[in-house]
C-alpha cells in the first residue's frame, strides 16, 4: 500500500511527488502514539499537583497515589490544632480557678458562706430539646468558640478584680466607722440630749450615752482609728479618744484604768480601758461620745446596738 502526494509551489521549478509506504505509515503511528502519552503523564502529574495543593477530596479519589501523603499532612495538622487547643485549655482551667477563688473572697466579703454558692458545682442548666436540627461544629468554628470563652473569662476576671477591690475598701471603711457597742452587756442610763443634770438638776445637754457596767468591765474601740489622747481629764476622768479619720472622733470617760497611750493604733474590739468612775461620775460607767469635726453627734446613729 503506497500513498503519492504530489506538491506543487511558485517557489518550485517542478512539482515534486512524495511517495509513503507501509513502513512511513507504521513510524507515524508510533510516533503519534507516543505523543498521546507523554501527554496523559503531563496531565496526570498536573492533577496530582493541583490535587495535593488544593485539598480537593474529588480529586484526591480519582488519584489514590496522593493520599498518603495527604493523610500525613492532615494528621500533622490535627495534631498541631489540637496541641494550640490543650494549651488553651489549661488556661482556661487556670482563669476558671482564679475566678473560683476571687468568687469565694467576695462571697466571704459579702457575708456569704462559699458552700452556700457552690462554686465547685457546675450550674444549673436545661431546656426542651429543640425543633431546629443541629450541627457538628468544624475545627474552626470550635477553635472560634474556645478563643471566644477565654476572652471572656479575662474580661469577667478583671471586672472580679475591680469588685473584690471596691469590696475591701468598703469594708476597711466600715471598720473605721463607730458601730460597735465599746461596753459587752452594757446597758445605758443616759441618752443623748437634753436631761437633768444629776449633780446640779439644772437642764442640760448631755453629749455622749452612758452605759452602766461593773467596775473593771472591757471597754473596747468601737472602731479601728489612732489613739490622739489617753489622760486625765478633771470632769471626765481617765478618758481616751480615738481618731477614725473622716473627721470622726470616739471618747472614752471615767475609765479606772488606761490600757492604750496616745499614738497606738488600734483596730475595732480592741481594749483601750476598764469601767470605773473617775472624774465627775455618780457611779461606775461608760460615757461614750462620738464628734464629728468636733461637733457631738448622737452615737445611736452609729451603734448597732441589739433589739
Amino acid at each position: 500500500m503506497t500513498l503519492n502526494i504530489i506538491l506543487v509551489s511558485g517557489k518550485l521549478a517542478k512539482a515534486r511527488a512524495i511517495t509513503l509506504g507501509m513502513p512511513h505509515f507504521v513510524m507515524l503511528g508510533v510516533t503519534g502514539f507516543g505523543a498521546v502519552l507523554v501527554l496523559a503523564a503531563l496531565l496526570h502529574l498536573f492533577a496530582l499537583r493541583f490535587a495535593a495543593d488544593h485539598n480537593f477530596p474529588y480529586l484526591q479519589s480519582l488519584f489514590p497515589t496522593s493520599q498518603p501523603g495527604q493523610n500525613e499532612k492532615s494528621e500533622s495538622y490535627l495534631r498541631e490544632n489540637l496541641n494550640a487547643m490543650a494549651v488553651r485549655l489549661g488556661q482556661m482551667q487556670a482563669q476558671l480557678l482564679r475566678l473560683d477563688t476571687l468568687g469565694e473572697r467576695l462571697a466571704r466579703v459579702a457575708g456569704f458562706k462559699p458552700q452556700e454558692l457552690m462554686f465547685d458545682q457546675p450550674p444549673g442548666r436545661g431546656g426542651a430539646l429543640s425543633t431546629i436540627p443541629g450541627y457538628d461544629l468544624s475545627p474552626t468554628e470550635f477553635a472560634g468558640q474556645i478563643e471566644q470563652l477565654t476572652r471572656q473569662l479575662e474580661e469577667r476576671g478583671d471586672r472580679l478584680g475591680v469588685l473584690e477591690s471596691l469590696f475591701t475598701l468598703e469594708t476597711a471603711r466600715k471598720k473605721l466607722i463607730p458601730t460597735m457597742v465599746p461596753v459587752e452587756g452594757g446597758w445605758h442610763s443616759s441618752n443623748f440630749g437634753w436631761r437633768l443634770d444629776p449633780f446640779s438638776g439644772q437642764q442640760s445637754f448631755h453629749e455622749g450615752i452612758d452605759f452602766i457596767a461593773e467596775q473593771g468591765t472591757s471597754i473596747r474601740a468601737a472602731a479601728g482609728g489612732v489613739v490622739v489622747q489617753a489622760e486625765y481629764h478633771p470632769q471626765y476622768g481617765n478618758m481616751i479618744e480615738i481618731d477614725h479619720g473622716n473627721d470622726l472622733v470616739t471618747r472614752y470617760a471615767h475609765a479606772s484604768r488606761m490600757l492604750v497611750k496616745a499614738g497606738d493604733v488600734v483596730l475595732m474590739g480592741a481594749r483601750i480601758a476598764e469601767v470605773g468612775r473617775s472624774g465627775r461620775a455618780t457611779g461606775t460607767h461608760l460615757h461614750f461620745e462620738v464628734r464629728q469635726r468636733s461637733a457631738p453627734q448622737n452615737p445611736m446613729q452609729f451603734l448597732r446596738l441589739p433589739g
